[in-house]
C-alpha cells in the first residue's frame, strides 16, 4: 500500500512512466519472438500466436505492458478494439516475405489511416535482415509506402502521425533496441 502510493507520487511527477504498446504485423513475422527477447532475453521459435498475449517490462525508463494480438486473418480483427487504449504500436514487417509485402502494406496503412489518435507513435520493424533476400532499407520504406526517415500522417507535420521504419534482426538482436528508444522519446 504504502509503496503504490510512493510509486503513484513518481508516475505524477515524471521520474515513472507507464505505456500500453500493441504488437501487430502480419503472421510470421516475429512478433512473438520479440516480446520473448525483450521480456526474457531469450531467442525462442514460437508457434502462431492463437490469442492475445500480454507482458510487462521496463525498456527505456518506461514500463511497458505489451500486448501482442496475433497476426493471421481472425486476429486482425481485434487490432482496431485494443488502439483506443495504447500509447505507441510497433508493426513487425518480415522484410523477406516478397510475396506478402502487399499485404502489410495495406494492413500498415489501415492502421496509419485509422481511427488511431494522431499522437500515438508507429514504429515499423523490417524484420529478419539476417536472411538473404531481405529488402534493403529504402526498397521497404517504398514498397510499404512511406517515404522517408520519419513520416507523419495528418494534416501538418505538427499535427500528424509520427511513423519511422527500423531495420531489425531478432537472430542477432538488432535493431529493435533503437526502435524502442524511439517510442519511449515520442512519449516523453
Amino acid at each position: 500500500m504504502f509503496f503504490d502510493w510512493i510509486w503513484e507520487i513518481l508516475f505524477y511527477i515524471g521520474f515513472y512512466k507507464r505505456a500500453k504498446l500493441m504488437i501487430i504485423g502480419l503472421d510470421n513475422a516475429g512478433k512473438t519472438t520479440l516480446l520473448s527477447l525483450l521480456k526474457n532475453g531469450k531467442l525462442v521459435q514460437h508457434p502462431p500466436t492463437p490469442r492475445p498475449v500480454s507482458e510487462e517490462m521496463t525498456l527505456a525508463g518506461i514500463t511497458f505492458t505489451a500486448y501482442d494480438l496475433g497476426g493471421h486473418q481472425m486476429a486482425r480483427r481485434l487490432w482496431k478494439d485494443y488502439m483506443a487504449a495504447v500509447n505507441a504500436v510497433v508493426f513487425v514487417v518480415d522484410a523477406t516475405d516478397s510475396s506478402r509485402v502487399e499485404e502489410a502494406k495495406a494492413e500498415l496503412q489501415g492502421i496509419l489511416s485509422s481511427e488511431l489518435p494522431m499522437e500515438i507513435p508507429v514504429a515499423v520493424l523490417g524484420n529478419k535482415t539476417d536472411k538473404p533476400g531481405c529488402y534493403g532499407r529504402v526498397e521497404l520504406l517504398n514498397a510499404l509506402g512511406i517515404q522517408g526517415d520519419v513520416q507523419t500522417y495528418g494534416k501538418s507535420n505538427s499535427e500528424g502521425r509520427q511513423c519511422q521504419l527500423f531495420m531489425t534482426s531478432m537472430l542477432y538482436r538488432q535493431g529493435y533496441g533503437d526502435a524502442f528508444r524511439w517510442i519511449a522519446a515520442q512519449l516523453r
